[in-house]
């Protein structure tokens, strides 16, 4: 059973009494625009003659109903207009039913209309639609949350709880205009990167998201199963395997901007299914890609902002490269005052234990330099930092640093404490690939249940050559975080991962009896549509005796009013 409010029953009313009247409260014929809200205000003052003979459609926002003339505010895709409506003009003839009824009592807040006629301006001097003709585009049966403003327009009572507004992304983005611009923000982020690319002749391709290995990152997979082929799947954790192999198959530059899927925990910067975006360029390195990574987001942070300076949160932090550069041993010796980069495993874990970061027996050196430095380090790296050199054991994929033994060119770019980059030097060696995949099965026994697994084909691939390459890795979400002054990855994605809701539990019968409720008296509970205890135990309890005595009345049965005691004792 659905629980309705009384304002859902009165709106299916509504619904109903349209249809009586003849009208079609979805009506499945289109409904031709040829203006937008947007383009009325900011052009109409300066031409003001194209503008007599406009149609437009949107959601009714509010009503001031005049007696035979109102004022409503209808709100399309760019903003909201003003529109004046008269009941003689959208009634000509001598039946006035579509204003006095249709319009002024079965219309309501969050109904789809579409309306025709010619902009003019209000002696207040509002931009307005003096409207000829209106249509009922579609009917909701649902009202939309009250959202009130002050006399300058400041929202002081709105759709603010996260949870409804994750959950019920649709409506936040109807009362809540700012959050339509973020994400029209993060958009155009990702068109000005994929411009950058495409001016560079690098290619936008598309690899799988089910694959047999995971593999490119040390994360928990997502399991699935294939029926017809009767093998195990994992959703990505990364594409970077199948980037490189496009690489080996002759293209000098590849890109994808993609989801991936890591079964790991969430946060305010971490969600299970992400927007990464990766590039492959053949015949480079490291540390060309730091530098072209400089220039992307100064670009893409101008393009936004017009300036690479952005505010998030109360730090100004400046997209202009270059950028700091730092070591991860000399990050951790400046950060945690302490020199790891002579330290085995043990010496490691000794330097956790007096730290008080909790380890596990599962993690090698690699895990463990990293808690150390996610612990101490991450947190003071504000301004756009790289992290450079990591140790061989913290990344599988990247090839041998060219002048320093154990260590890797890679490097992690950081902004406001996390990390939103992640680039190599390509390990294109077949066999010292190989080695470091065995080293991850190791770690896997161990319990490592992000270590990654062995890929043949890959290395077969790396086998038939793979030119030098640079790689890059990007989080979509995190940039655009930082790009919209967001301090979580929810308002960033259109309908992040949440928990089931809760089910409303329906009482039965006996529930009711349980509280003191006759048998005969249940009916009229239930036409009141209270369908469970809470609802029942909102009520007032002098409001609740009124109305139980009336609708008994109304439905006529035969059977005594409760006293008003009996009522209060079911509310105890």
């Amino acid at each position: 059973m659905q629980l309705l409010s009384e304002q859902e029953l009165e709106r299916r009313k509504d619904r109903e009494e349209l249809m009586k009247l003849g009208i079609n409260p979805y009506p499945a014929d289109s409904f031709a625009i040829n203006v937008t809200a947007q383009d009325i205000h900011q052009n109409y003052e300066r031409r003001k003659n194209d503008y007599k003979n406009i149609s437009i459609a949107g959601r009714l926002m509010s009503r001031r109903i005049m007696g035979s003339a109102s004022f409503a505010e209808l709100q399309d895709s760019t903003g909201r207009l003003q529109i004046y409506i008269r009941r003689d003009d959208i009634c000509p003839e001598e039946d006035k039913t579509f204003y006095n009824t249709v319009f002024k009592k079965l219309l309501g807040i969050g109904d789809f209309i579409g309306v025709k006629g010619y902009i003019f301006t209000t002696q207040t001097g509002e931009i307005s639609l003096h409207v000829t003709e209106l249509k009922v585009l579609s009917k909701s049966v649902k009202p939309l949350p009250v959202v009130k403003r002050d006399d300058d327009g400041n929202v002081y009572d709105g759709f603010t709880d996260p949870e409804l507004r994750y959950r019920q992304r649709y409506v936040d983005l109807v009362v809540n205009p700012d959050v339509k611009n973020v994400f029209l923000t993060r958009s155009r982020i990702i068109t000005n990167m994929r411009k950058f690319f495409d001016d560079r002749g690098w290619l936008e391709v598309e690899t799988p998201i089910l694959q047999q290995v995971h593999g490119g990152a040390a994360a928990r997979p997502f399991n699935t199963h294939h029926n017809t082929l009767d093998m195990p799947l994992y959703l990505r954790i990364a594409n970077e395997l199948y980037l490189k192999r496009l690489i080996v198959g002759g293209f000098d530059g590849v890109y994808e901007f993609g989801k991936m899927f890591r079964n790991e925990g969430m946060d305010r910067t971490h969600n299970p299914e992400f927007t990464s975006m990766e590039i492959y360029v053949a015949y480079k390195d490291y540390i060309w890609m730091m530098e072209m990574v400089e220039t992307l987001l100064e670009k893409v942070t101008e393009s936004i902002h017009g300036k690479t300076v952005v505010a998030v949160g109360d730090k100004q932090i400046d997209f202009a490269g270059p950028y700091r550069r730092l070591t991860m041993f000399d990050s951790i010796k400046e950060y945690a005052g302490v020199d790891v980069s002579e330290l085995d495993e043990a010496g490691l874990r000794q330097v956790c234990a007096e730290m008080g970061i909790e380890v596990d027996n599962s993690m090698g050196k690699g895990k463990l330099i990293d808690e150390i430095f996610g612990e101490k380090v991450e947190a003071n790296l504000i301004q756009p930092t790289y992290i450079t050199d990591y140790p061989i054991e913290m990344t599988p994929l990247a090839k041998k640093h060219r002048s320093k033994d154990g260590l890797v060119e890679r490097f992690e770019l950081f902004v406001n404490g996390k990390e939103i980059a992640n680039a190599y030097s390509e390990l294109n060696d077949p066999i010292d690939q190989r080695e470091r995949f065995e080293d991850q099965l190791k770690l896997a026994a161990r319990g490592d249940d992000e270590a990654m697994a062995m890929d043949d084909d890959f290395l077969r691939a790396l086998e038939y050559g793979m030119p030098p390459t640079a790689g890059l890795g990007i989080g979509i979400d995190r940039l655009t975080m930082l790009l919209t002054n967001n301090s979580t990855i929810q308002e960033v994605l259109f309908f992040p991962q949440m928990r089931p809701e809760k089910k409303v539990k329906i009482a039965s019968d006996e529930d009711f009896i349980a509280l003191g409720i006759s048998a005969g008296l249940i009916p009229v509970i239930r036409d009141m549509n209270i369908h469970t205890i809470e609802q029942l135990k909102e009520y007032d309890p002098n409001k609740l005796f009124n109305d139980v005595c009336g609708r008994r009345k109304k439905l006529k049965l035969d059977i005594a009013n409760p006293t008003k005691e009996e009522v209060e004792s079911w509310l105890q």
